[in-house]
């Protein structure tokens, strides 16, 4: 499997794991900051980006095993993980196959699975039924601010816009994620690692309260909540961010 990955910065390593349809370009607003302390480690995701696009349907813990893959390329026996999204139930899957590689582990706007999970807010519900009579574009810039909270900074979702439309997913990859994400049942093993629990109180996409699930399940986990902002609270606070997640990391 070739996974395309890439490093900035110097110091204890951390690995960054994406959400559905978005390569490593989406942690761009918070890199740098991480980069200026950590060594930063991001890649595409199978399916996507510069990464190789098998056959679907994929499953987090199959994604976990290629985050593996990127650690042991980038010659890193152990890091600290952060995971937004579909890339926080790929970081869970991660911490507990090979919990003496994860360092902290840090969930962003993402779910515990299972049924007991909070379900998908109904918003996002109602434009995945409407996205089809719409045209490419106007249900790509909807989804888009749907994934941002009240009051994003200006220009963001223009910003957004113009990244997307730069890096379209390839649509069978995109749908072999989503199964991973729709088939994430939760983890079965106790989650060791030091966690740091992020979301955005205006999350459209993955309900908040699930941070606190979450929570619940991870001894000493701690939840930390971005007032107002949405699914990409990190694109929409991204200073504020850096400053929690370099403080976790020390």
């Amino acid at each position: 499997m070739n996974i395309a990955w890439e490093s900035s910065g110097e110091g204890a390593p951390l690995l960054l794991i994406q959400g559905l349809g978005y390569g490593r370009w989406g942690w761009s607003p918070i890199v740098s900051g991480l980069a200026a302390r950590h060594r930063a480690v991001s890649f595409d995701n199978r399916g996507i980006g510069g990464s190789d696009k098998p056959p679907g349907p994929y499953t987090a813990a199959q994604m976990a095993g290629d985050a593996l893959q990127v650690l042991d390329e980038a010659g890193i026996g152990r890091a600290h993980v952060i995971g937004a999204s579909l890339g926080g139930m790929i970081a869970q899957e991660l911490a507990v196959a090979a919990p003496e590689r994860v360092g902290r582990l840090v969930l962003c706007c993402t779910t515990p699975g299972g049924p007991n999970a909070v379900p998908m807010p109904e918003a996002t519900i109602r434009l995945f039924a409407e996205a089809p009579s719409l045209a490419p574009e106007v249900a790509l810039r909807r989804f888009i601010e749907n994934a941002l909270g009240d009051d994003p900074p200006a220009g963001l979702l223009d910003e957004l816009f113009a990244l997307r439309v730069a890096n379209p997913p390839d649509q069978d990859g995109w749908q072999a994620q989503a199964a991973a994400g729709m088939g994430f049942q939760g983890v079965e093993a106790e989650i060791a690692a030091p966690t740091l629990i992020l979301a955005g109180t205006a999350d459209n996409v993955v309900d908040y309260r699930n941070a606190e699930l979450l929570a619940a399940r991870i001894p000493g986990a701690r939840v930390e909540l971005f007032e107002g902002c949405g699914h990409l609270f990190f694109w929409e606070r991204p200073d504020e961010c850096v400053e929690i997640l370099n403080g976790f990391f020390g």
